[in-house]
């Protein structure tokens, strides 16, 4: 399962729990594991709407004096020691943790006894513990975000009248990539950035996926912006990845980078694929290309996903003396391809199934494993392929797993 923060007009902790419990997280369930962190408060939902959308609005209500203003130390003891998953109480600690070296930095404080004011409270506490147990009740996998509008104007906190984006807020979203908006109020806040920036392992573009349920959770402020005060979640599955598919033949947009070098050695441009495969990057391809002065070079192309553009980008030009890059977005069409086993007479090997465009199979074995066969039996590389090939016999060909 994987999930699509479309964070058209910001991010806080309400919005984003309020857009779980709408994808369908029970609150009941939510407030019973939350009681193990702390108790003192109940969680209210009610249904809004913004601009005819639909969206749950959260809640987090205090019952009696909360000392709002616990430092980091206090935070880390109270999730350390309550009754939750490793996995969601280390996500909870890095959010914290960001929240921590963010203030530490801008006062000029201890990371240990910086004290959180505001985002020190139980509801915040909350908020950034809450929302990742509901990843993991959704049981989401991988996370994607669209890139983060900031809002406006100023603020009044404890410490008096800041700009908006708040500077712990702008310390903590570094090197996520931002956007300005035309609201005139904050509209991302120190505790849905960090949920953000813990949750996220990429920004950009929607990733190809089939979509399963959609949740929206409503900001509580008028941001005076043109769109809704709200948070769209996308819940569903990788649609390139998935075990089943519709169409044998299937299609996705991708993005096409080029550069054209003639001043690098030669020496380098196996170790420059290499880190491009490393990084996700779907095709790499070497081309002889004419340069100016009459000079050969290589066209480097490069295919990858939307997500994956910027650090394509950044590769190409730290690994290779280019000083820039053409990119465009493609129309990609492929077979579906699956990992699995197959017995051949050289034992079972692990090969990709790939469905033909007519819902016939075929098994190919993978270069490496051919590879070690024909260097252990002493014998060719091609004898070796064509026997695998002949002798394939699916052991597991429904396998999870993709193969790129």
């Amino acid at each position: 399962m994987i999930a699509y923060f479309d964070v058209f007009s910001g991010i806080s902790g309400d919005m984003t729990l309020g857009a779980f419990i709408d994808l369908g997280v029970p609150v009941d369930w939510l407030q019973k594991e939350l009681s193990t962190l702390s108790g003192g408060f109940e969680l209210k939902t009610q249904t809004v709407f913004k601009h005819h959308l639909k969206a749950t609005d959260l809640l987090v209500q205090i019952n009696g004096q909360d000392k709002s203003s616990r430092n980091y130390t206090d935070i880390r003891f109270m999730i350390e020691h309550c009754d939750l998953s490793d996995s969601v109480k280390q996500r909870s600690l890095a959010a914290f943790e960001k929240i921590a070296l963010a203030e530490s930095d801008i006062h000029g404080k201890n990371i240990e006894t910086v004290h959180f004011h505001e985002i020190g409270g139980i509801d915040s506490i909350v908020d950034i513990v809450g929302s990742f147990l509901c990843a993991e009740y959704l049981g989401i996998k991988k996370v994607y975000a669209s890139q983060i509008p900031l809002g406006s104007g100023f603020v009044t906190c404890s410490h008096g009248k800041i700009p908006v984006p708040v500077p712990a807020t702008l310390a903590i979203l570094k090197d996520i990539p931002v956007c300005s908006s035309d609201a005139r109020t904050e509209i991302v806040t120190p505790t849905g950035a960090a949920i953000i920036a813990t949750l996220a392992d990429a920004f950009g573009a929607m990733p190809s996926m089939a979509v399963t349920k959609v949740g929206y959770g409503a900001g509580k402020r008028d941001t005076g912006a043109s769109v809704p005060n709200l948070l769209r979640i996308l819940l569903g599955h990788d649609s390139c990845h998935t075990t089943e598919q519709k169409y044998a033949v299937q299609k996705e947009k991708v993005m096409v980078v080029k550069t054209n070098i003639d001043d690098m050695s030669p020496e380098l441009s196996g170790y420059l694929m290499e880190t491009l495969f490393d990084n996700k990057a779907l095709d790499v391809c070497f081309l002889p290309a004419g340069m100016k002065k009459n000079r050969p070079g290589t066209q480097v192309e490069v295919i990858c996903q939307h997500l994956e553009l910027d650090n394509i980008i950044r590769i190409i030009l730290t690994q290779t003396s280019s000083i820039g890059v053409r990119y465009h977005e493609c129309d990609r069409a492929f077979l579906q391809r699956q990992e699995a086993l197959v017995g051949t007479r050289f034992g079972t090997l692990k090969a990709k199934k790939i469905i033909n465009p007519d819902y016939s199979v075929r098994f190919v074995p993978e270069y490496e494993i051919v590879r070690n066969v024909a260097q252990q039996q002493n014998l060719p590389l091609k004898d070796v392929y064509n026997q695998i090939l002949q002798d394939a016999n699916p052991i597991n060909a429904d396998a999870s797993g993709t193969v790129s």
